[in-house]
């Protein structure tokens, strides 16, 4: 089953069990699928399903962030229920030793041996951990192991 018939499927269980906020959580993702859907005039392929979600899950977790700031708990709650799930659709997540094991090798493939050579790593590196590591951590560990 692909992610959009899994994420149909889903929807028509939230509305079953009438589970309103994971509904609204599904139906906005859904959304964003079917916006892509229209521009690319095609279904989109699991992998550029995957890209939207990442991308929903980082813009709530952005959300997050000043929502906290600001002290507004009740829309950090609902945000951090919306990412838990959103995050059901996601492969699973890399800890950060695997991300480091992940750069390591990356490193010695690539050659890579200073900052000026950053571009060429990451290229290398982000379709290996594309959906399964937050590109922040990602370009933190890049920069640690560069310098």
């Amino acid at each position: 089953m692909s992610l959009a018939e899994r994420l149909n499927e889903d929807m028509k269980l939230a509305m079953r069990a009438q589970d309103k906020f994971k509904l609204s959580t599904i139906r906005m993702v859904r959304a964003a699928v079917k916006n892509q859907e229209i521009d690319l005039r095609r279904p989109l392929e699991d992998s550029e399903v995957l890209d939207i979600l990442s991308r929903e899950v980082k813009q709530r977790k952005d959300s997050l962030q000043e929502f906290q700031k600001a002290g507004r708990d009740d829309l950090a709650n609902d945000l951090v229920a919306e990412i838990d799930i959103i995050a059901q659709y996601l492969p699973q997540q890399l800890n950060e030793e695997e991300i480091k094991a992940i750069v390591t090798q990356t490193i010695q493939e690539t050659g890579a041996s200073s900052k000026a050579d950053m571009g060429k790593l990451m290229g290398a590196l982000m379709p290996k951990v594309k959906g399964r590591a937050d590109g922040k951590l990602v370009n933190q560990f890049v920069q640690q192991f560069l310098q």
